[in-house]
């Protein structure tokens, strides 16, 4: 991770409403300089007609070369898409306390929502928040206006990783209205495959659903050492094991759980992004609208 994002990703600067703005600002403003300056999440534009030339123009879309086929002046017109609605849903499970080199999942879910927050108002989308656990649902209606920006960091920043994650009670969360964009922080860990039924749920003819699986480096690869004692965050259960033992069947077990919450999205026509916590959170937000402008 680059040392200068490092520096900012302390508790001191996530917890409050201007730090966590400060890093999503650096972060979204780093990537968007020079060639990378048109990423966006999800509205963009397509060439659509010419038109004759007029005084004032934008000579930038002027178009060359059907002045050399007619010698006479044309304007590239663009068809603007209309911008659409992103809802940005956070698993606040206690298993989302898990930590790596001081830094939690949910915490690390945190400054990925603020940053595509961020850049959702500079492309003028209206944007809305979920905070979801069994103890609270925290939610920030989608808007486009002046104080959304604060009010969705407000609620990010007083967001806890507790309990469960919520299996009922949360049906008006699929009240979709209009083309919107849902995009889901978590580590899918849950009884009996609640979290993937209620992700699937989320997926209709008309909205676009993207998950993000926030998982720690360490945690993937059983990366402890020696005899190791290893408690549920949720239920509170512990574990005793040998991780040298061990290392290659839980690996082998990690990654097959892994494939397979990965196909069961994508079968439902869901995007599916794997994090490593120990991944460079600019590189991981700077890949992801390069995949998304290369397929747009």
């Amino acid at each position: 991770m680059e040392a200068n994002i490092k520096e900012l990703l302390k508790p001191e600067i996530l917890n409050t409403v201007d730090g966590l703005e400060l890093v999503a600002r650096i972060l979204v403003e780093g990537f968007m300089s020079g060639a990378n300056k048109s990423q966006t999440i999800g509205s963009g534009h397509e060439f659509s007609q010419h038109r004759s030339y007029e005084p004032g123009d934008d000579l930038r879309q002027f178009d060359w070369k059907m002045y050399a086929r007619s010698e006479k002046y044309f304007i590239k017109q663009a068809e603007v898409e209309t911008n659409i609605t992103v809802k940005f849903m956070v698993d606040a499970s206690h298993s989302m306390a898990y930590k790596e080199d001081g830094l939690s999942k949910l915490q690390y879910a945190k400054v990925m929502t603020a940053s595509l927050a961020y850049l959702a108002r500079k492309q003028r989308d209206s944007f809305g928040l979920f905070i979801v656990n069994e103890n609270h649902v925290s939610n920030v209606h989608a808007r486009f206006e002046q104080q959304q920006f604060v009010r969705f960091l407000q609620s990010l920043v007083k967001a806890t990783a507790e309990g469960r994650w919520k299996k009922n009670g949360i049906e008006y969360l699929f009240d979709h209205q209009g083309k919107e964009m849902i995009i889901f922080f978590t580590d899918l860990y849950d009884d009996e495959g609640d979290l993937l039924h209620f992700i699937s749920r989320l997926k209709t003819k008309r909205n676009e659903v993207i998950v993000f699986h926030l998982m720690g480096k360490r945690e993937m690869e059983l990366g402890f050492e020696g005899s190791v004692t290893f408690q549920d965050l949720e239920n509170g259960s512990t574990l005793k094991v040998d991780t040298r033992a061990g290392q290659i069947k839980y690996s082998g077990r990690i990654q097959a759980w892994i494939k397979q919450s990965r196909l069961s999205l994508l079968e439902k026509n869901i995007n599916y992004y794997m994090v490593s916590m120990g991944d460079n959170i600019s590189e991981v937000l700077r890949d992801f609208l390069k995949i998304r402008r290369n397929f747009r």
